[in-house]
């Protein structure tokens, strides 16, 4: 409820409610400049605050509003005693609250406070790293399947491949969303709305679907030499994991459509991949 006018009244009014400057700096809510003087390390961004699993606050996020702005697009409170960025997750406390078992896996903050907006209340974010075994052993405890809604961009493909098998080993199913043209789970629900995004959620890619709709995007598949190099990786994935001969079977077919290639020539050498992966195991 308290609404400063400048960086120096919040430093007053904290003072006035018993902080020492030492306890200020130790939190990360103000810095020490060269010249010995401090400043406020979240000025001209909107806050977030960020809360534990009981609802105390014991960080903070800041966006910058201004483009041009010195610094990062986020920068979050330094580590201290409360605050362990690897095993924080953003709205968790909020999520743990929802009624269901499965959670969605969002990029940034900002991400997940757009999906609690619309209702997702399930929503929560890893801060200011890339996802840890930490943060899966915390989600553990609340689910068995997380959707991961990462951006549609190289970086969030990227981020996403890193985060699957982490929440495998911890025991927690992973799926990826596919919202490709848009960006993000914001600008997909502001153009679609709500429903359609819920609609989305129901028919999420598994990882292994995942990794083969990527993989077939870098070859030219009118081109011999790259056809021949999409069957040999998209193999190389399926040999890879835990996949059922029933399972086989159906991919085997769909690279065999993909590709113009015999099904039948595409199973023998899936087989021999399969067999070489249980040797090197």
């Amino acid at each position: 409820g308290y609404a400063p006018d400048s960086f120096r009244e919040t430093r007053d009014h904290l003072k006035s409610l018993g902080y020492t400057e030492d306890e200020l700096l130790a939190a990360g809510l103000i810095k020490r400049s060269e010249k010995g003087g401090t400043f406020d390390f979240f000025r001209h961004r909107v806050m977030i605050p960020i809360f534990d699993l009981r609802g105390n606050v014991i960080a903070f996020s800041g966006r910058k509003l201004d483009p041009e702005q010195p610094g990062g697009k986020y920068v979050n409170s330094p580590e201290t005693l409360v605050y362990k960025k690897s095993r924080t997750l953003f709205a968790l406390n909020f999520a743990k609250k929802s009624q269901t078992r499965r959670y969605i896996l969002c990029e940034g903050n900002l991400d997940a406070i757009s999906m609690h907006q619309a209702g997702f209340t399930n929503a929560v974010a890893s801060l200011g790293t890339a996802f840890t075994s930490q943060h899966a052993g915390v989600l553990k405890r609340y689910t068995d399947q997380v959707i991961l809604t990462y951006d549609s961009d190289g970086a969030g493909i990227k981020a996403a491949l890193r985060a699957i098998p982490i929440l495998r080993d911890a025991g927690i199913s992973a799926r990826v969303l596919n919202m490709k043209p848009y960006k993000d789970p914001d600008e997909f629900i502001r153009t679609y709305g709500r429903d359609r995004f819920e609609a989305v959620l129901e028919g999420t890619a598994t990882p292994l679907e995942f990794k083969l709709a990527k993989a077939v995007k870098k070859y030219d598949l009118r081109n011999d030499a790259q056809r021949l190099q999409y069957v040999d990786e998209a193999i190389g994935i399926l040999a890879g994991s835990a996949v059922s001969p029933t399972a086989r079977d159906v991919y085997a077919g769909r690279i065999a459509e993909q590709t113009g290639i015999d099904k039948k020539a595409v199973l023998v050498q899936l087989e021999r991949a399969v067999r070489g992966a249980g040797r090197r195991a």
